[in-house]
């Protein structure tokens, strides 16, 4: 089974998809595609999300290669969780050229469909707002978006989360959290 599950910041995405990964029984490995750099406040947000998962779980760190990464780990008994493709697709257009962005994605969008095993994507929904300013920015969002509609139609549940309620948009409903 492969989801996306969307939000804006902080809607509860991350932590639906740390349960629903928990749930699932599996081993889970999560994928992880942020990057610190001389950046504090990043450095506190990836701890607080190091803090939240259990410990036996195993940890990715992922550049550009998302796409090889995920054909090289994932397994029909195993599950991985990839957080966040938002800021993944900001380090390929900040990064590289554009041609190397571009195959970097499409290399990813391959490889996703034939991917055995579960798979839950995160990322942030951008366009829901205003058109930011520059020129840079206005080009992740559009990046962004085809990138989501592209995902999305590979997966076989899509949710979007709100102030920590998740709506599915695509598939199966949720089960009810455990032990409730």
């Amino acid at each position: 089974m492969k989801e996306l599950i969307l939000g804006g910041v902080r809607s509860g995405k991350s932590r639906l998809a740390e349960r629903l990964a928990a749930d699932s029984g599996l081993p889970v490995t999560y994928v992880a595609t942020a990057q610190v750099g001389d950046d504090e406040e990043m450095a506190r947000r990836i701890a607080l999300h190091r803090e939240r998962r259990p410990a036996h779980w195993g940890l990715i760190e992922v550049e550009a290669d998302l796409g090889a990464t995920l054909a090289r780990e994932a397994a029909p008994d195993r599950c991985l969780l990839v957080d966040c493709l938002t800021l993944w697709l900001t380090h390929l257009l900040w990064d590289l050229d554009d041609a190397a962005s571009v195959e970097a994605q499409q290399g990813f969008l391959e490889v996703l469909t034939g991917l055995p095993g579960r798979l839950i994507l995160v990322s942030n929904e951008t366009g829901l707002g205003i058109v930011p300013l520059g020129e840079l920015t206005r080009r992740f969002c559009d990046d962004i978006g085809r990138l989501h509609q592209a995902v999305a139609a590979r997966c076989d549940r899509v949710i979007f989360t709100v102030a920590g309620l998740p709506q599915v948009l695509k598939g199966e409903p949720l089960q009810p959290k455990s032990g409730s």
